[in-house]
C-alpha cells in the first residue's frame, strides 16, 4: 500500500468497476487518454481485467484506486504501468484524477509518491510520462515533479511527449 500526505493507493476490486466505468465514460476524463474516446460498460470491464493482469505480473504495477485518507472517497486512479514505446520497455507513471477534484494538487502529489516509490524503493532506472501535447495540466504535473521532456513521438495517431526522470 502506497500513501502520500492526503492520499492512499489501493488495488481495484470488482466492487470498484462502477467507479472505473464512471471515469471511462466521462469525455473530460478520457480526452487525453489513448484515442480520447469514452468507453462503455463492456469496455470498462475489459479495462478492469487489464488492470488486474498488471497486478498479477507485479504487485507494484498497474493502476490503483486513489482514496482520500480522511474521507475514504475514491478520487481517481494512478500507478506505475509497463509500456512499450518504439520497441523499448518502460515504466510509466500514470494518474487520472476525477473531474470534481481537479486543481487541488492531487495529481502532483500522487505522481510524486509513485515516482519516489519507483526510483527509490523499486530501484527502477527511470520512469516516463507519456503526455499528449494538448494536455497542459499533465505537462505541468510532470515538470513540477522534476521530469524533463525527452522527445515527441507519434503514438496511436497522436503527438505525444515523453517526459523522463
Amino acid at each position: 500500500m502506497l500513501e502520500s500526505e492526503r492520499l492512499i493507493l489501493v488495488n481495484y476490486t470488482e466492487d470498484d468497476i462502477s467507479f472505473l466505468e464512471n471515469l471511462l465514460s466521462n469525455p473530460n476524463m478520457v480526452r487525453y487518454i489513448g484515442n480520447g474516446e469514452v468507453r462503455n460498460r463492456e469496455q470498462a470491464n475489459k479495462f478492469f481485467e487489464w488492470i488486474i493482469e498488471h497486478y498479477k505480473m507485479n504487485r507494484n504495477y498497474g493502476l490503483k484506486l486513489i482514496k482520500d485518507k480522511v474521507t475514504g472517497k475514491k478520487i481517481g486512479h494512478a500507478g506505475l504501468v509497463p509500456q512499450i514505446v518504439e520497441e523499448e520497455h518502460y515504466i510509466e507513471v500514470g494518474y487520472w484524477i476525477e473531474e470534481n477534484y481537479w486543481g487541488k494538487g492531487y495529481a502532483s502529489e500522487v505522481a510524486l509518491a509513485l515516482i519516489d516509490h519507483g526510483l527509490n524503493e523499486l530501484k527502477l532506472p527511470k520512469i516516463i510520462a507519456l503526455i499528449q501535447n494538448e494536455n497542459i495540466a499533465s505537462e505541468k504535473v510532470a515538470i513540477k515533479n522534476g521530469l524533463k521532456k525527452e522527445k515527441e513521438i507519434l503514438l496511436n495517431e497522436k503527438i505525444v511527449s515523453i517526459y523522463t526522470t
